[in-house]
């Protein structure tokens, strides 16, 4: 039996778009202000007939700064979570000061994941916008995407197995390195743009 792998997505500026304020990306305020990525609905389809499973792992420290309650926060991942049909999400409602293994760039949600869905992550993908995620996916010892925005913000250091500029081609590369295992070491480390 072929071991169960997942697609690891960051939400807000992966999933939705976020609001990016002085070159850095915010989430929705509520949960009516969400706008899901265009085109991801029929992106996250074509990831799952490739028997991936569909995981959101997000950081969402406002309820700890108390500039949002938990209840906001589990509404917009609610309706996140029903408009792409994910298979699950986990959400981390820490801050740095509180030092929590579930914080991104620490692993603790997707390995929270994989052992919930009994996932190999060697062959799981950390789709991500911001150094924490790629920084949380290769502490997992998941492949890793990073869709560069050009925040005003790091990179990933080291930098991901690849770096794109949207969701399209980040499930562009999923799909070419799941379909042919030969293209993984001649796109690996590349930019692709």
């Amino acid at each position: 039996m072929m071991a169960k792998r997942a697609v690891f997505f960051d939400r807000d500026g992966v999933l939705n778009l976020a609001e990016v304020k002085d070159g850095r990306p915010y989430p929705p305020k509520d949960a009516a202000s969400v706008v899901i990525t265009p085109g991801a609905p029929a992106l996250l389809t074509e990831l799952r007939e490739l028997d991936f499973l569909l995981i959101a792992v997000t950081n969402q420290p406002d309820v700890a700064r108390k500039t949002k309650t938990e209840a906001e926060v589990t509404a917009i991942n609610d309706r996140i979570r029903f408009e792409l049909a994910l298979n699950d999400l986990f959400v981390c409602l820490h801050d740095n000061p509180d030092n929590c293994q579930c914080r991104k760039p620490k692993p603790g949600m997707l390995l929270a994941a994989a052992a919930k869905w009994k996932l190999d992550l060697p062959s799981c993908w950390m789709v991500g916008d911001r150094a924490g995620d790629i920084g949380a996916g290769r502490s997992a010892g998941c492949r890793t995407i990073f869709i560069d925005y050009d925040y005003a913000e790091p990179k990933p250091a080291p930098p991901a197995d690849y770096t794109c500029p949207s969701l399209n081609q980040a499930v562009a590369i999923i799909n070419e390195v799941t379909v042919h295992h030969e293209s993984f070491s001649r796109f690996k480390g590349q930019i692709i743009r």
